[in-house]
This record gives C-alpha cells, structure tokens and sequence, in this order.
C-alpha cells in the first residue's frame, strides 16, 4: 500500500511525496507555505488520480517521458520521475491510480 510522506525542504516550504508500497517515489508535489496546504494538496491527489484526464503526458528536452498530475483548475499538483519509456511512463500513472486514494499520510515534519 501506498503513502504520502510530508518533508519539509530547506526553506521551509512544505513537500510530500507519493511512494508506492515498495518505497518507490512515484508523485513530487510543489512546494507549500502551510502544512495544511500541503494536506489539501494530497487530498487533491487522491480525488484527481482516478480520472485518467488530469495526466498531462510529457517529454523532457532530453527526450525523457514524464507526467503531470492537474487539479481541476488545471494547476499542477505533482510531477513524476523521468522515465525510460512512455511504457514504463504509463506503468507510473497506473502506479499512483492504485496508490493514491487509500494511501496513509506519513508526517515527517512534526
């Protein structure tokens, strides 16, 4: 089973990370001035996850695959790794799908 992991980064901002039941990271979210914000956040991943248009497919400049998660308003409320392959691209979306709406949240900051 999955978790959300909230960190906070060195200035001070607010970040969780969606890992997969294997430890794996596998959704970064942006940086919060709140720790509630960063709650809101993830539960905005666990609504958007399920609906396979919030995923915005991309392409680093270096040709590597990678996605956005999308919020209904269209902000962007995670990003993945850098993939091999749009295959293994795919695999990471199907990964937070499964993941993300039971995930535990695992509050490092407090």
């Amino acid at each position: 089973m999955g978790k959300f992991v909230i960190t906070k980064r060195t200035n001070g901002e607010f970040q969780f990370n969606l890992k997969a039941g294997n430890g794996q990271t596998i959704l970064t979210s942006e940086g919060y001035s709140t720790k509630a914000a960063a709650l809101n956040g993830i539960e905005s991943v666990k609504t958007n996850s399920q609906d396979d248009n919030r995923y915005d497919r991309k392409e680093s400049s270096n040709g590597k695959p990678y996605f956005n998660l999308k919020a209904s308003n269209g902000q962007n409320i995670g990003a993945s790794e850098m993939y091999e392959s749009t295959a293994a691209r795919e695999n990471g979306i199907e990964s937070v799908k499964k993941n993300a709406p039971d995930a535990d949240t695992d509050d490092q900051t407090a």
